[in-house]
């Protein structure tokens, strides 16, 4: 039977990437985003280029009191799920470290959606003793600075939420994969100094999908990631807080 797989946050530079690496090997799709005229481009496309079945809908990950409505009707519309990715993100800027009404999206976007809708997404699983469900946080997650720390915090605090879902779905075999990417060439990363360390979102989609093959939980994209941030992690303290990072 082939894979039916939801995806949230589906306009998404890395989602996209990662929608077409799923209708590749030929997996059912129903992808979900708040704009909607963007969603129908994307699936018409999918369905034009792999003659896959592509559903669309909407969903708006800071409105937590819809989750449990969305994603009932998304099971009516399709049967039955094979899994989830979790794509979508807020990145703020400088402005949410000094107000906090701007970090709150940072916040509820990157995090508070995200353990919200996941609550749905594992209670829907878990019975059912299949399923994954993959999110995608971000290495900004492994150590606070003071350019990202707010976005950081949220992407680390999705990054512990996933971790502790790993645990509690492991019995039921159900699989819970971690995502962090590091530099990714798109529109929210646009401006950014990046240098030679950024990936394109094809790359990033396909290895998304690849990890599904693997028994990894935790996947850095690219590989080297996992090492920078590893330096990274284990600078002492009292010269961490000196460094502008």
């Amino acid at each position: 039977m082939s894979e039916t797989v939801l995806i949230l946050g589906a306009t998404s530079a890395i989602a996209r990437a990662t929608a077409a690496a799923f209708a590749a090997r030929g997996a059912a799709l129903y992808l979900a985003s708040r704009d909607m005229d963007e969603l129908e481009r994307i699936a018409a496309d999918l369905k034009l280029r792999y003659n896959v079945e592509v559903h669309h809908g909407l969903f708006d990950a800071e409105a937590t009191e819809t989750h449990e409505a969305f994603f009932q009707a998304v099971i009516e519309e399709m049967r039955r799920l094979s899994g989830v990715v979790l794509a979508f993100g807020y990145l703020g800027d400088q402005q949410a470290a000094r107000d906090f009404n701007a970090g709150a999206k940072v916040i509820a976007s990157n995090f508070t959606g995200a353990a919200s809708i996941l609550s749905h997404c594992a209670n829907y699983f878990e019975p059912l003793k299949n399923g994954f469900i993959i999110g995608i946080s971000s290495v900004a997650g492994d150590r606070g600075r003071q350019s990202n720390y707010v976005y950081g915090a949220a992407k680390g605090a999705l990054s512990l939420y996933l971790q502790g879902l790993r645990n509690r779905l492991f019995a039921s075999g159900v699989r819970v994969i971690t995502i962090k990417p590091g530099f990714v060439d798109t529109a929210m990363t646009y401006g950014m100094p990046k240098l030679f360390l950024v990936a394109s979102p094809q790359a990033i989609g396909e290895r998304i999908v690849r990890t599904l093959d693997k028994s990894a939980d935790v996947v850095y994209l690219p590989w080297f990631w996992r090492y920078i941030m590893l330096i990274i992690q284990h600078i002492p303290e009292p010269l961490f807080k000196r460094l502008k990072l």
